[in-house]
């Protein structure tokens, strides 16, 4: 008897939940501010080339192409081809673009030194290290991109005086 009137009240708490719950009003929920639509300005278009089914290449010259002197030298110095550094850096030099400035007198004791052994085999380095490795420190270089000249300029010891 006292467990019919619960069930009673139960379903009678079961009937009244949706009608109390219907009698509720849901605030409408305005935004504070409105949307913008922001648009990237249009990208300069990228020159591709397919090279195979998922891979694109960027068509443009790498930096060795556009700055010789960053040009990546890896060679192998045949011994009959260069005993002297001279000889050397004109075998270096053969097919870059430039060439030596034989005119000045200065770098001449320079050329005349015997090529190191060690200086044989040369790289992976970009040109112009692979230039002042096979001078040396004492000398600095310089070139001349008109006349794609490469000069050595001596520099100074310290206990040297400067002329």
């Amino acid at each position: 008897m006292f467990s019919s009137s619960i069930r009673q009240c139960r379903n009678a708490l079961f009937l009244s939940m949706p009608l109390l719950g219907g009698c509720v009003t849901v605030p409408s929920f305005k935004p504070a501010c409105t949307a913008v639509s922001i648009t990237a300005p249009p990208a300069a278009p990228i020159s591709t080339l397919r090279q195979s089914r998922y891979t694109l290449v960027e068509l443009r010259p790498d930096r060795g192409q556009e700055d010789l002197q960053h040009q990546i030298i890896d060679l192998r110095i045949p011994a009959t081809a260069a005993t002297t550094v001279g000889d050397a850096m004109r075998y270096v030099l053969r097919h870059s673009g430039y060439q030596l400035c034989e005119g000045d007198p200065t770098p001449a004791s320079l050329w005349a030194l015997p090529l190191p052994a060690a200086h044989l085999q040369l790289g992976p380095l970009p040109l112009n290290q692979t230039l002042q490795l096979l001078a040396g420190t004492v000398w600095r270089l310089s070139v001349d991109e008109r006349a794609r000249q490469v000069c050595f300029i001596a520099v100074p010891l310290a206990g040297e005086a400067q002329s």
